[in-house]
């Protein structure tokens, strides 16, 4: 591998904000000639960073890489990768929340009302933050310290991968809980916990197609 000049660079970039994108039009924005570029272009084409169409003008080589990688990331939903959800109803106290926390090795917890259907989520800080207080751990339950519905973060397993992993980064929260929507007895809309997908699930993902045949790609 060799080191760029100072105007490769320059070209890289440019091609890179703009292309497709022609000589003559790279010549321009640097303020030189199409003659004294040609070095430079013929330099970046053969070595792999620019890519050369007629009638059409240069495109930043891994532009494609990226779409192969994004189209690869599509083809899987949530429903590929969730596992398991730890949930607790709404009656238990928090001291038993802290225990099947720890049990189960949970950042979160899921949960649910009497019916079985989603009814809010307990996080370790929030666990962590009562703990320290006054509050009688025994006696106050889960729901006292929840954040409840609707203000979940949810996803379904159709929804795919990529949009989870933007969720959870967006809100700053480790996992999601996957939902199926319900209707219950009253003809009112719940959603039913039907796993979670967490940070580890996601850098399994990708652990796994650095893994697979290149041919993907």
């Amino acid at each position: 591998m060799f080191d760029l000049t100072q105007r490769q660079e320059q070209i890289i970039e440019i091609v890179r904000k703009h292309g497709p994108i022609t000589g003559e039009k790279i010549a321009d924005l640097l303020y030189v000639t199409r003659a004294a570029l040609r070095p430079d272009l013929a330099i970046l084409t053969i070595s792999g960073y620019l890519e050369a169409k007629p009638r059409v003008g240069y495109t930043y080589k891994s532009e494609g890489f990226h779409n192969a990688i994004r189209r690869i990331l599509n083809k899987y939903r949530v429903g590929d990768v969730k596992s398991l959800p730890v949930v607790i109803p709404e009656t238990s106290s928090i001291y038993d929340g802290i225990v099947t926390l720890f049990t189960e090795d949970a950042g979160t917890i899921y949960v649910v009302d009497k019916d079985n259907y989603l009814a809010g989520v307990v996080s370790r800080k929030d666990f962590l933050k009562t703990a320290l207080g006054q509050t009688d751990l025994f006696k106050v339950p889960v729901s006292v310290i929840m954040t409840r519905m609707p203000n979940v973060i949810t996803c379904t397993p159709d929804d795919k991968v990529v949009e989870a992993a933007r969720k959870i980064v967006t809100h700053e929260i480790d996992s999601l809980p996957v939902v199926k929507a319900k209707v219950d007895d009253r003809g009112n809309e719940k959603l039913e916990v039907v796993g979670r997908i967490t940070k580890t699930n996601i850098a399994r993902l990708f652990l796994d197609l650095a893994y697979k045949d290149a041919k993907e790609v």
